[in-house]
């Protein structure tokens, strides 16, 4: 067999099944314009909620000066080489330094990308004598990061503490045996759906079993808890996380990421990290940013104190209307309606033409079958005006899908125009 003759098969699943009908539109659609609230969509202005800008840094004046500044100071080439030989520097560490203290843990470091770094970690910590216990719905990073990982592993459904207690306990019998330990992996916020890995639950049990717990906190960095830690000062255990991940793709408005931990940790991952060891270092523009950025985080509480407002705003406003927004916690917030996949599109292309609303769909395999899931993020720098404005447009849209307007193939028709 011809390797390319899976293409025509594969491309009739998953996201490839779009490439049809919706290339440009439902997948790989161009945002155009500054980033924020409003931007251009195939010519015309929509209200997004897709972007995870969470406190609105991405185009903070602040920030967008000291990129600059930093571009012209450095260029986008300095360091050159990975950290490891050629591509370190005083601001690298520095970052380092200030992100470790403002986590509560005694080392960090800084990583080039956040999904390949995480993948990193998970392949880094663990070998063929070890088991990982990791929540189903963990993100594509961390399942990556197990498809190369020699050791055993279970997962547990989502947040099902019972069945986490069951699997560790043969874990436990696994590693008596083989004399490797246990690796939990879950997150603090699930992209998706918006709720929170039950890290109060899930400490309590590691310990009880002598595992390690890695949380990938991607979307509460910067959000979650009092003072925007993270999730796990949300649930008042930061200090019961023995591995926590950070990316500045969500709250930092940025790229890279950072993990951190006990130093011997911290270090045995700098000396054994291939992503890391094996590829450029992140350059100076986007580090020297990440400095300004963790500043923004520890002392410009406004910011988060106006996303949540948004938030709340949204989401009391979502459910006193009726919808289902599942057991959202955070940021993140679902909607979730009935139809079938060809309903889906009509959905999103009549918020999209004729109510200026771009917000992002998610359907089967995602979801259950029948169910259409528009997940919408809320930022800093949204408005109530645009909450209500949302909230109109989402009724008008929801009585159509029941009236089964959206089975018309007309809908599809727009994603071609």
């Amino acid at each position: 067999m011809d390797i390319f003759d899976k293409i025509d098969r594969n491309m009739a699943t998953d996201l490839g099944q779009y490439a049809a009908i919706g290339d440009g539109y439902l997948a790989y659609p161009k945002l155009e314009g500054e980033v924020g609230p409003w931007m251009k969509f195939r010519g015309k202005d929509v209200l997004t909620w897709s972007l995870n800008s969470y406190l609105g840094l991405a185009n903070h004046p602040e920030i967008r000066k000291v990129d600059a500044q930093a571009a012209a100071d450095w260029g986008l080439a300095y360091p050159m080489g990975s950290r490891v030989l050629t591509g370190n520097s005083d601001i690298h560490e520095t970052f380092e330094r200030q992100a470790a203290e403002f986590v509560q843990k005694d080392a960090a470091f800084l990583l080039n990308f956040g999904y390949q770094g995480c993948v990193s970690i998970v392949h880094t910590l663990t070998d063929r004598r070890d088991v990982i216990v990791y929540d189903q719905l963990s993100h594509a990073c961390i399942m990556d990061g197990m498809s190369i990982s020699m050791a055993k592993r279970f997962v547990f459904a989502h947040n099902d503490m019972e069945q986490l207690e069951n699997r560790l306990k043969k874990a436990q019998k696994i590693v008596e045996k083989t004399g490797g330990g246990i690796l939990v992996i879950t997150e603090g916020v699930f992209g998706m759906r918006g709720d929170t890995g039950r890290l109060d639950e899930i400490a309590a049990l590691k310990e009880k079993y002598n595992a390690r717990l890695f949380v990938d906190d991607a979307h509460g960095f910067g959000v979650m808890g009092e003072t925007g830690i993270g999730t796990g000062e949300h649930y008042g255990v930061q200090d019961k996380i023995d591995v926590l991940f950070c990316t500045f793709a969500k709250s930092m408005a940025g790229f890279g990421a950072f993990v951190a931990g006990d130093e011997k940790v911290v270090r045995y991952l700098k000396y054994n990290m291939r992503s890391q060891i094996y590829a450029k270092s992140l350059c100076m523009p986007m580090t020297v940013g990440a400095i300004k950025r963790l500043e923004m985080l520890r002392t410009m509480p406004e910011l988060r104190s106006n996303l949540w407002n948004i938030v709340n705003k949204l989401q009391n406003g979502l459910k006193e209307r009726g919808f289902d927004i599942g057991d959202t916690q955070s940021p993140v917030t679902p909607v979730y309606l009935h139809g079938s996949e060809i309903e889906a599109i009509g959905v999103v292309a009549d918020l999209r033409e004729n109510h200026k609303i771009f917000a992002s769909a998610v359907v089967y395999p995602v979801v259950e079958k029948g169910v259409i899931m528009l997940r919408l993020i809320p930022t800093a720098h949204h408005r109530e005006e645009d909450v209500d404005y949302t909230l109109d447009a989402f009724d008008a849209v929801s009585k159509k899908l029941a009236e089964g307007v959206y089975k018309d193939p007309a809908f599809v028709g727009l994603l071609k125009q």
